[in-house]
């Protein structure tokens, strides 16, 4: 199974796949003017705006759990793994990608709302929908297909054993408890939730993880006041090392680049093809509106959380760095033992716990026997950031079952729930290494298919922002901004064309903000 596995990610993650995502989230920053930066006070306003309806979450709601797939192992053990990769430079490559990233974040989610749809009593939308309705004819029905069938395979069965893997080897590092009894005590807890629907996993996304996200971010920035003296040599030491200007990683500047890439993708997953099912559930009066909030859960993600991690690892120094053969250039002894017993020396949650373990205990040099306050809270924190995203992976993978199946044999949705909690339960006896390539593969083939279509249907989300833009010039608010698309233009939008003016209209004489809606 390794050696396949390995085979097809050498396929998938090629050097066309990694440029690649950094020129078109240039290429988007570029056509929408650094919007990211011009919008992101409004970004921030529109996160908190309250829309909702019977049938969409509000835009926080919609963030939550696009966070609660963002927000996960990636932050924790992916950026130990692109240390180790690639030396603290690949941090500097994780930060592009999330900068330039946020325009293909905005892009997809706003096609995401532009061809959402009324299906199974909740709005749907993602890729498949708007591949199919986009490019429309049998090519774009049989593209979508084809993303949904993968999209279903990786959430539902690649990337849930990573989330897994990732809170069993923390748990197993702090307590004396088996692997497999992490594994069925996730079972429980996922398949409590599962079943309810984006309303269930929505309420659950919106009150962890914001609340988790701030509580390791406070204690990421305690850690480097306590560590004050040493942040300009920290940063000095990423920058360096980005452009290989840092002899001790010189060799190394190819994988770090690659493996910033990698890593911050399926961090942030902007251009995947994940959070676009999040935001297409959204209730807002404008497309563009989701697509800021979706482009502000990219900063959430890499540059607030994933810096989080990077300084506590860094600034402690508990991490080792790969020659790329079999040798360490940085060779700090934090390990981490497998469920077969052996010990792995690579990019795991061992690296975070011993850097915390070292700011708060002073344990200076690493000991695998030694329990103290990083152990115990990044345990805790890998709970509930992997626990939301395995929810949030069940809602995109349900979602793409509902486009396939049109809601029709719901026996589907179980049959989906089983394979997502057996993924689940194997994750936490597997290795991670097998877990973390699997998942590699499901991330790298969502993003080719999604980062093709997304190029050949920039067309409307662009002039969404145009609009926006417009109408918060002309209205003084965004908040006022409504989505009139032309039918001659944007085809098959059909919930903007009909079922959007319809509510309005029933809705004008009793509401004054929906009259100035309207005007």
């Amino acid at each position: 199974m390794q050696g396949i596995v390995d085979v097809l990610n050498g396929w998938v993650w090629s050097s066309p796949l990694v440029y690649g995502l950094l020129a078109v989230g240039l290429y988007f920053s570029l056509r929408m003017r650094f919007f990211q930066i011009r919008h992101f006070k409004e970004m921030i306003r529109l996160m908190f705006q309250g829309e909702k309806s019977p049938v969409g979450i509000s835009s926080f709601q919609a963030l939550a759990v696009s966070l609660s797939g963002r927000v996960g192992t990636g932050n924790i053990v992916g950026v130990a793994t692109a240390i180790f990769i690639g030396g603290p430079g690949a941090i500097f490559w994780m930060w592009l990608i999330a900068f330039l990233g946020a325009g293909s974040a905005f892009v997809e989610s706003t096609l995401a709302q532009i061809y959402k749809q009324n299906e199974d009593k909740q709005y749907r939308g993602g890729p498949a929908y708007y591949i199919e309705k986009g490019i429309g004819g049998r090519l774009g029905k049989v593209y979508a297909i084809v993303f949904a069938l993968v999209t279903i395979l990786a959430t539902g069965f690649l990337l849930p054993g990573i989330q897994s893997n990732s809170i069993a080897g923390s748990m197993t590092n702090s307590f004396p408890v088996q692997h497999w009894v992490i594994g069925a005590a996730l079972v429980v807890l996922v398949g409590l939730v599962i079943f309810g629907g984006i309303r269930s996993i929505a309420n659950v996304a919106s009150a962890v993880v914001p609340f988790m996200a701030l509580i390791y971010v406070g204690v990421a920035i305690v850690v480097v006041i306590m560590n004050i003296q040493e942040v300009p040599a920290m940063f000095g030491l990423i920058f360096r090392s980005a452009f290989g200007l840092e002899q001790q990683f010189g060799g190394i500047v190819g994988a770090m680049i690659a493996i910033g890439v990698q890593r911050g993708i399926y961090s942030n997953e902007a251009g995947q093809g994940t959070g676009p099912h999040a935001a297409g559930a959204a209730e807002v009066s404008h497309p563009a509106k989701q697509g800021l909030v979706q482009a502000f859960s990219v900063y959430v993600d890499t540059l607030f959380v994933c810096t989080a991690t990077a300084l506590m690892i860094l600034m402690t120094g508990m991490y080792n760095v790969s020659d790329g053969n079999e040798g360490l250039i940085v060779d700090s002894g934090v390990h981490q033992v497998s469920p077969g017993g052996e010990e792995n020396f690579g990019g795991t949650v061992a690296y975070t716990q011993a850097g915390l373990d070292r700011a708060f205990s002073g344990q200076d040099t690493f000991d695998i026997n030694f329990v103290g306050f990083g152990s115990y809270f990044i345990s805790f924190a890998l709970l509930f950031f992997c626990y939301t995203t395995i929810l949030a992976y069940y809602y995109i993978a349900e979602t793409n079952l509902v486009y396939l199946t049109h809601g029709r044999w719901p026996i589907l949705k179980i049959l989906l729930g089983v394979l997502l909690i057996g993924s689940v339960f194997y994750g936490t006896v597997s290795s991670a290494g097998l877990a973390w390539d699997m998942g590699d593969l499901g991330v790298g083939l969502m993003a080719w298919l999604n980062v093709i279509a997304i190029l050949i249907l920039q067309k409307p989300a662009l002039a969404a922002l145009r609009d926006f833009e417009r109408q918060k010039k002309e209205k003084g608010s965004g908040k006022y901004a409504v989505y009139t698309p032309d039918p001659s233009t944007v085809k098959e939008a059909d919930f903007w064309h009909h079922d959007y003016p319809q509510r309005l209209r029933e809705e004008a004489e009793y509401n004054p903000d929906v009259r100035k809606l309207d005007r």
